[in-house]
């Protein structure tokens, strides 16, 4: 039995439609007709019921659906297992993290850590700070790191760094001018909500010293940063989001005036805590330590 054969069928059996399983797999339909018609020989029972251009899983197919879904799944395992063994890994770490992390404190901790840990093969998955709980919930992640607190009851979340957020506008050139808060909010729009936790208790505080303040909504801290480079507005961000644009003269921070800053923590979030993550933790801490 050809694994073809068994894709095919799966991606077939979602849609009912040989069209569409031919243009998801970038097969000629004849190709999907063939794979079937091999599958439905090999296995001596047919699958799907045709009619005309439609086809409808036959009680077979519907039985042996989660069958085929089992045989993929432990195949393309083996094949993940097998690849980790050819390079040298023992163990794997599976991370899920919100993407201003991933983009900000994570990259150096994660050489440094890969480093000391040769063995261990890190997986690094990109979600929303808000799919983050659900992802560690459900057991398709080891650790999970996020901006904001999850819902999920069934996990266990610590707070591993906090820092603070200040204001920050594009650089003045050759010292022409001296930015204040209120100078900075009054020149530029504001953009918010680019984090996930602080943006509405933050922008009330504003609106109240500072009522005729423009706002932009941008929900990404690097897009942000990009377009405060551009002279587009300014906004208030992580520290550690900023401060090499910052070292670099990219962009300026500016003291704060009447506005209470907020500060941005870092969670990391189990459920069950493997030994591959709380090694990972306790370097995690170590490194943090040092910012």
């Amino acid at each position: 039995m050809d694994i073809k054969w068994i894709k095919t069928f799966i991606v077939a059996a979602k849609y009912e439609n040989f069209r569409k399983t031919s243009e998801e797999l970038f097969l000629t339909q004849p190709a999907i007709t063939k794979h079937i018609k091999r599958l439905e020989e090999n296995l001596n029972i047919q699958l799907f019921e045709r009619n005309g251009k439609t086809i409808a899983l036959t009680s077979a197919g519907y039985n042996f659906l989660p069958h085929a879904r089992e045989i993929l799944m432990k195949y393309e395992k083996g094949l993940d297992e097998f690849e980790s063994w050819k390079q040298g890994y023992k163990r794997k770490l599976i991370i899920a993290t919100a993407p201003q992390i991933a983009s900000s404190i994570l990259p150096s901790i994660l050489r440094s850590f890969m480093d000391q840990n040769p063995d261990i093969e890190v997986f690094i998955n990109v979600l929303k700070s808000y799919e983050i709980g659900e992802e560690i919930s459900a057991g398709r992640a080891d650790l999970g790191l996020t901006r904001i607190k999850p819902i999920q009851t069934n996990i266990d979340c610590h707070i591993i760094h906090e820092e603070p957020v200040i204001l920050v506008g594009p650089t003045i050139d050759e010292g022409k001018y001296k930015y204040d808060e209120k100078t900075i909010l009054q020149k530029y729009r504001l953009i918010t909500h680019n984090h996930p936790d602080y943006w509405d208790h933050l922008l009330n505080d504003i609106k109240r010293s500072y009522p005729t303040v423009r706002t932009m909504k941008v929900n990404q801290i690097e897009i942000t940063k990009r377009f405060i480079e551009q002279r587009l507005g300014i906004s208030y961000l992580p520290y550690t989001m900023v401060r090499e644009e910052i070292k670099m003269n990219k962009l300026l921070e500016i003291r704060p005036d009447k506005i209470s800053l907020p500060t941005s923590s870092t969670y990391v979030l189990t459920k069950v805590e493997t030994d591959e993550a709380k090694t990972f933790i306790g370097f995690l801490k170590d490194e943090v330590a040092k910012f």
